[in-house]
């Protein structure tokens, strides 16, 4: 009873912004025209000629490969980004060394440059006569045109979401906390698994959703790395955009639509893991 009481007090008082029935009425407004409606335009399209043409077009072979290869790689560069991003980040906030304002800016580069730039510069620089890949080709190691080339423009255009995610709570974590554990006796292993890895595993999982959620999506950087081999090397945004040139329209929402539900899925999944920690950790 008493915590009933406490929960209506806290959604009369007044808040900081006045008019609250306002505010909630123009949010609610503005998310169902710029997204609940849109997404609601594709569910329709994509459902147009009944749930049996949805389901044959959104589960052709040539586009389950393509699911395979555009999910499986983001989800693998997400991981990737999240180890690499978490160093790269702990470098920059825990180290002073010369450049590293130049290192930190270049971070935020893949957010400046034009997807298609991106995916230009990463074939000149990794593709047969490139600076990298000619002595990787021989090696015996191909990238441009091959899953590696998607997973490494995934990574590149990922990147930045986990290093600007986790850097602030790095910020705000005091080093004397590490210099407590090691006074208490705490190896470093011990320091890193339980004081350091506790406090910055939500943003990691933050940093995990957005780098995954762009890679999924990415067209721009990846088409001109990919080949495009049905099959083989085809992303399914590039599938969509194929459906599209093809007047095909409701194949491509049914596809987009496949993809909309699965990505939904997957990042429900990476926020109730996310829930989870915080309230293992008491944060909530």
């Amino acid at each position: 009873m008493g915590e009933a009481v406490l929960r209506r007090k806290a959604w009369t008082r007044p808040g900081i912004l006045p008019g609250f029935g306002l505010s909630l009425g123009y949010t609610l407004s503005y998310m169902g025209l710029m997204v609940a409606l849109p997404l609601l335009a594709l569910f329709v399209r994509a459902f147009g000629g009944g749930f049996a043409a949805f389901w044959r077009a959104a589960t052709a072979p040539r586009v389950i490969d393509s699911y395979l290869l555009s999910f499986g790689g983001a989800l693998i560069a997400a991981a990737t980004n999240v180890v690499l991003g978490s160093l790269l980040a702990w470098v920059l906030v825990r180290y002073r060394f010369p450049g590293r304002r130049v290192v930190d800016a270049l971070i935020d580069l893949p957010f400046a440059l034009p997807t298609a730039v991106t995916g230009i510069a990463l074939t000149a620089l990794l593709g047969p006569g490139g600076l990298l890949g000619r002595p990787l080709e021989s090696l015996g190691i191909k990238v441009a045109f091959t899953p590696l080339g998607i997973g490494i423009a995934m990574v590149f255009i990922g990147l930045p979401f986990v290093v600007r995610t986790v850097q602030p709570v790095l910020d705000d974590l005091n080093a004397e906390v590490e210099e407590v554990a090691a006074s208490l006796g705490a190896s470093r292993r011990q320091t890193f698994l339980l004081v350091i890895l506790p406090t910055l595993l939500p943003a990691m999982l933050t940093g995990f959703a957005l780098a995954f959620a762009r890679a999924v999506g990415e067209y721009g950087s990846i088409i001109f790395i990919a080949g495009n081999l049905p099959h083989r090397t085809e992303i399914a945004p590039l599938l969509i955009v194929i459906k599209l040139e093809q007047y095909d329209y409701a194949a491509a929402a049914a596809i987009a639509a496949a993809m909309l539900i699965a990505s939904f899925a997957v990042l429900l999944a990476i926020n109730g893991a996310q829930r989870w920690v915080c309230r293992r950790s008491g944060r909530i």
